[in-house]
């Protein structure tokens, strides 16, 4: 097991993917699910990492609050994650135990943070260990959604109740949308469509709890009036809830 000045160096040295011999590098570690919810009631949740590579993979677990630099030692939230530390052979898989730890949150609203595994390969021996590489350290990032209980509605519906007002930005447009609801809204993009034209976003992003967020769209200005957003938001288990709403046209 590698110490943790040896886990912490790994996490500096970033996630690149290229090494020094020029053959493309992937992560072995892989997740079974790009995001987790733990709800209240449940006190804790669960994803599984399986190792997919030919070697042993060691991982760090930890959770953080949105800043992707932060060091784990210095990060305070009221999670942890069981284990921290683990060793997965190749083709086997370990359980990660996100555990609340009590702290308050708001009871109005979902909090999202961030789950980090992060696979710090194993030390080259014989052969590779006289060829000139570069190890990397491979860190994946999903979101973590603390849900408490008694919010109104569902996170299914949420989407919906989201409202869209188009704006004028110089010469192209952007879409304001206007989140109510207490939960966050991640969406993969957006088309709007008015007077025969349509214009998109195709980067996405997400709308926290009673959160207004723009989202630039790649046409120019000129859309007409009574349009509409057909929207691909996320859903709780990564896939897509896709929907239809009206738009406001910019004043």
């Amino acid at each position: 097991m590698k110490t943790r000045s040896t886990i912490q160096s790994a996490l500096a040295a970033g996630m690149l993917v290229l090494g020094l011999t020029g053959s493309a590098a992937h992560a072995s570690v892989v997740l079974g699910g790009t995001r987790v919810i733990l709800d209240e009631k449940d006190k804790e949740a669960t994803i599984r990492a399986s190792n997919e590579g030919n070697t042993p993979a060691l991982i760090q677990t930890w959770v953080d609050k949105g800043d992707p630099k932060a060091s784990p030692t210095s990060i305070e939230v009221p999670f942890s994650v069981m284990p921290p530390v683990a060793r997965i052979d190749p083709s086997k898989g370990q359980t990660l135990r996100v555990l609340y730890t009590g702290e308050p949150l708001p009871t109005d609203k979902e909090s999202v943070f961030w789950l980090n595994v992060l696979e710090i390969p194993p030390k080259a021996t014989g052969d590779l260990a006289e060829a000139n590489r570069l190890q990397l350290a491979f860190r994946t990032r999903v979101k973590l959604f603390y849900r408490p209980t008694g919010l109104v509605g569902t996170a299914a519906e949420a989407p919906s109740r989201v409202t869209w007002r188009i704006k004028s930005a110089g010469k192209t447009l952007a879409l304001e949308a206007t989140n109510p609801t207490g939960y966050h809204v991640s969406y993969a993009g957006m088309d709007v469509s008015a007077g025969g034209k349509t214009v998109r976003n195709q980067e996405g992003g997400m709308i926290g709890p009673g959160e207004t967020k723009t989202f630039p769209l790649d046409g120019e200005a000129g859309l007409g009036a009574n349009g509409s957003v057909h929207y691909r938001a996320i859903n709780d288990w990564g896939g897509p809830i896709e929907g239809d709403a009206p738009v406001v046209p910019a004043s």
